[in-house]
């Protein structure tokens, strides 16, 4: 228990990040020549996806002081990574993932763990290893986990903590910070096999590693990616957390996203200082939506806060399973997930297909294949056909069954994108109504989402006053935007408190402001208990770096350690923890010193706002010393009102 002294002056610092790069291993002759090395060896194995975009302009020199900067992008349904050298930081280098029918830059985020769960396979592999496991005929594929796609429990888990557990697809239960530890390690592993091979010398000492999150997750959420990277194998100080909208931001102020009859490039390569504008982030799995300003010297300040919801990808693949389940019954698709994972994989693999190619102006029917497995459990469980079943169905006049292909019309096709659609539009119009947000005339949108022409037309039909902006290759963006970010973080200049901040109080007991039921008594003198003291106000811009300081006491002398409880609220001015606008975010804990008999120790903390993840830190006021600070999010007693 402690109690606040006195507040302690504000400051904004930035920090500075012009290290000088610092190579042991190598002098600045060879530095120079592997920079060079790297990016002749990989061409055969890498496209370089920035190096003619990027050409038109002169960048600021990196401020990294490692060799490499790599990005994590771990996706919803596609994850990848990226990287490039501190001497030519524009030029951005992927992987390429081969695949059944095509290459790609990012592979599926899919894993396949062994029974006795190590790790077996990622990616494509996963999803074609668990496939061949599944045709074997027998039930040995539920001895191994296979998990698809489960970003999304960080977004849906309303009390997320360090043990919490996620389901496989065989329903089986695992401690979700060991999945998400072997899928970023995979990543990692991957990553620097392949540098490796292009520069023998090279160590995970030289790479900063930037990974991506959603900017619409809270602190707890940040908190469980950075945990279960570092048990990945990343140092704590070589890892940055990136919110995806800003990372795409970033990459656009780089490359001409567009070039019009004139020969002009982008509106944000030539946008005035002021100029506002909106960035749509549509992922497998969230819609995040951010607005940038741009502000002096090529910086972005955010305008507002992130906000969005689960409109991604993912959504319009559970409307379709909604769909069958609505033809044929949820328990028979259940019945198909659990003991037919092979057809079950095949299915949506098809509905993937199709879902990729569905065009705006496309007519007539969509033409899916169907697993010979379904028709089979339909004669079983429900004693009739296919057609029979559609038949009854309210789709009787829309969808038909032939050929061993499910032929629907290309209406009831688009109406499996109508609810995540619609979500995203909505949630645009409330943006825009927004006082802070007028004077934005352009939409920027990427993700890999945004590459469905349903959705473009859809927002270009409902904001035909914005101009919307597509970079090419829209679902790279955040990957390549956090490279970038990685050598130059200062260019996000601002950005807007989510919430207010502050931490549980106890100040003297005032009866002429403070309720009765609140009065305790603590030696010989009466505190209010639970009064929220305020670090920062939600909306309120935020200096990356700024740090607010206060004095604490220990309320007790023989107290090992100093506890204070670290709250959120969604309201500017909340007056005790325990109001409903408030939620326990997590807890500092600081262990004290030993002190002689009647002398009282002082502990200055200090929350440093404004970067993408909230710092703490703490000293010693006497001897001016930091004291050794841990700060949890994650302790399953966090609970989300009141104490």
């Amino acid at each position: 228990m402690v109690v606040l002294l006195n507040q302690s002056e504000d400051s904004a610092t930035n920090g500075s990040f012009d290290h000088i790069l610092s190579v042991t291993r190598f002098g600045l002759v060879v530095h120079i020549f592997l920079s060079f090395y790297v990016v002749v060896r990989t061409i055969s194995i890498y496209t370089d996806v920035a190096s003619d975009m990027a050409a038109a302009s002169s960048p600021k020199p990196s401020t990294c002081n490692k060799l490499f900067v790599a990005a994590i992008d771990f996706g919803t349904t596609y994850s990848g990574y990226a990287f490039s050298s501190k001497s030519e930081w524009t030029k951005v280098q992927t992987n390429v993932w081969p695949s059944s029918n095509q290459m790609s830059s990012k592979t599926p985020t899919a894993l396949l763990l062994n029974e006795d769960e190590t790790f077996n396979s990622f990616g494509y592999d996963a999803e074609k290893n668990f496939a061949e496991i599944a045709e074997e005929g027998d039930d040995s594929y539920k001895d191994f986990y296979y998990f698809h796609r489960f970003k999304m429990l960080l977004h849906n888990c309303k009390n997320l903590h360090r043990n919490i557990c996620i389901d496989d697809m065989t329903r089986k239960r695992m401690e979700a910070h060991k999945v998400f530890t072997h899928s970023i390690k995979f990543l990692v592993d991957t990553l620097f096999d392949k540098l490796k091979g292009a520069v023998p010398d090279i160590l995970l000492d030289d790479i900063h590693f930037v990974l991506t999150v959603p900017a619409i997750w809270d602190d707890p959420s940040k908190q469980f990616m950075r945990e279960a990277a570092i048990a990945a194998g990343i140092k704590a100080n070589q890892l940055s957390i990136a919110l995806e909208p800003e990372a795409a931001s970033i990459y656009c102020q780089h490359i001409p996203t567009e070039v019009d009859v004139s020969g002009n490039t982008s509106f944000l390569r030539t946008a005035k200082q002021g100029t506002k504008y909106m960035i749509v982030d549509l992922g497998g799995g969230t819609a995040d939506i951010t607005v940038h300003l741009r502000s002096g010297e090529g910086t972005l300040d955010e305008v507002r806060p992130a906000s969005g919801g689960p409109w991604g990808g993912k959504s319009v693949d559970d409307r379709f399973e909604k769909f069958l389940g609505e033809v044929i019954g949820n328990d028979l698709v259940e019945d198909l997930k659990q003991n037919f994972m092979e057809d079950y994989l095949d299915l949506f693999r098809e509905f993937e297909s199709k879902k990729r190619n569905i065009a705006t102006v496309k007519t007539g029917k969509v033409h899916m294949k169907i697993p010979l497995t379904v028709q089979s459990l339909v004669k079983k469980k429900l004693k009739k056909s296919v057609p029979d079943v559609l038949k009854e169905s309210s789709y009787a006049e829309s969808v038909h069954f032939a050929n061993m292909k499910l032929h629907m019309s290309v209406d009831i096709f688009k109406d499996l994108f109508k609810p995540t659609i619609e979500g995203i539009v909505k949630h645009l119009k409330e943006v825009f109504m927004e006082k802070n947000v007028q004077g934005v005339e352009t939409i920027l949108m990427v993700g890999g989402f945004s590459e469905c022409e349903l959705v473009q037309k859809a927002i270009k039909d409902n904001f035909k006053d914005k101009k919307v902006i597509i970079p090419e290759d829209p679902g790279l963006a955040v990957l390549k935007g956090a490279v970038y970010y990685g050598h130059v973080p200062k260019t996000i200049g601002r950005r807007v408190a989510r919430y207010t901040y502050g931490i549980q109080s106890w100040p003297e007991f005032d009866p002429n402001k403070h309720p009765e039921a609140k009065k305790v008594q603590i030696g010989t003198k009466f505190r209010c208990r639970d009064v929220f003291f305020k670090y920062v106000t939600k909306g309120e811009l935020l200096t990356p770096g700024y740090r607010r300081s206060q004095i604490f006491q220990a309320l007790k002398p023989d107290e090992e350690c100093l506890e204070c409880a670290i709250y959120v609220s969604d309201e500017e001015d909340p007056v005790y923890v325990d109001d409903e606008s408030c939620r326990r975010l997590g807890t500092l804990r600081v262990p004290l010193p030993r002190v002689s008999t009647g002398c009282s120790l002082e502990i200055e903390e200090t929350m440093i706002f404004g970067d993408t993840e909230l710092e703490v830190q703490a000293r010693d006021i006497y001897t001016n010393q930091q004291c050794e600070v841990s700060f949890d999010l994650l302790s399953n007693n966090v609970v989300q009102n009141g104490n």
